[in-house]
């Protein structure tokens, strides 16, 4: 059998004697590689990003411990939540991430044999002295999956507007007032002008990435001093993935946001605090670029480096 030939070889004639640039040093010396080769629209946006006019903690997690039957799924995690500041909670699936997003306004007890110590307040005060549909009003939170009611887009924001104090138990007439309500919520949701002239056509009709919106205005239609935020771009495609990111950012002036993500380079892009969870165990705290570029411990570093997770 006859060898293979070799592909011919092709010449390029230039006008100059071809430079070879040295190559950059991956990562940060820390073993650490946030931003990848290339990706430099995401360390533009990381390191342009303005921090707020303001930052004002509004809840405190203290000793906490959380656990589902006889499996302690949250470790003796103290930390901070402020307005004017997004903090993402990062970790391997397992790590108790959602569990203690969910346990800031009371949801973990909705699972048959949760159990809590330690203490979580709002604004100096106990959760657990607060009634809890009071609480998830100033605790709102944003899931996974889209979950707009299935209704118009304007009754779906209407919907929490009514629930706010002074309007619980009041039809949701269509007013002057609650009109510009909806539409001030969907402006602060980045959607009003997308469903401006469709404000009475189904919820479910519009795009995965428009839905995830109009939930996160029915969140600020309740006017809430915290919000939420359970891996709320991982069933989007990467162009409304950088919309509600960017929405993120903006909103963090008027609200605190926590974020639950397994994606690394949205924490990079979106986070001004960042808390590394394994195992239930708050590992690490700190600023973005703290965590991301000098990481303190040994496990944060394997796991921002792609070493497990």
């Amino acid at each position: 059998m006859d060898k293979a030939m070799p592909p011919p070889v092709r010449r390029i004639a230039v006008d100059r004697y071809p430079h070879v640039a040295p190559a950059k040093p991956a990562g940060n010396g820390t073993g650490a590689t946030v931003a990848p080769a290339g990706d430099a629209r995401a360390l533009a946006r990381a390191t342009m990003r303005a921090p707020a006019a303001g930052v004002r903690e509004r809840m405190r997690a203290e000793s906490v411990w959380l656990a589902y039957g006889d499996n302690w799924v949250v470790r003796d995690v103290s930390l901070p939540v402020r307005t004017g500041e997004v903090l993402a909670l990062i970790g391997a699936s397992g790590s108790g991430k959602t569990t203690l997003l969910r346990s800031l306004n009371r949801l973990t007890e909705i699972t048959d044999g949760a159990a809590r110590s330690g203490r979580i307040t709002l604004d100096g005060q106990d959760i657990h002295e607060l009634e809890v549909n009071d609480l998830r009003r100033r605790v709102s939170m944003v899931f996974q999956q889209p979950n707009p009611f299935p209704m118009s887009i304007y009754d779906n924001v209407a919907y929490a507007l009514a629930e706010r104090p002074g309007r619980a138990g009041r039809r949701r007439r269509r007013s002057p007032e609650l009109e510009q309500a909806v539409i001030d919520a969907l402006r602060r949701a980045g959607l009003h002008d997308e469903v401006a002239d469709d404000l009475d056509h189904p919820a479910l009709r519009l795009s995965g990435g428009q839905q995830q919106r109009l939930c996160i205005a029915r969140a600020l239609a309740a006017d809430p001093e915290v919000l939420l935020l359970d891996e709320p771009c991982s069933a989007l495609d990467p162009i409304s993935t950088a919309t509600i990111e960017e929405l993120i950012v903006n909103l963090r002036e008027s609200v605190a946001i926590v974020i639950v993500t397994h994606n690394l380079q949205q924490a990079f892009r979106v986070a001004d605090h960042v808390a590394f969870m394994h195992l239930g165990e708050l590992v690490e705290y700190g600023p973005s670029a703290q965590v991301f570029d000098r990481p303190l411990q040994q496990r944060t570093r394997d796991y921002i480096s792609g070493a497990f997770g």
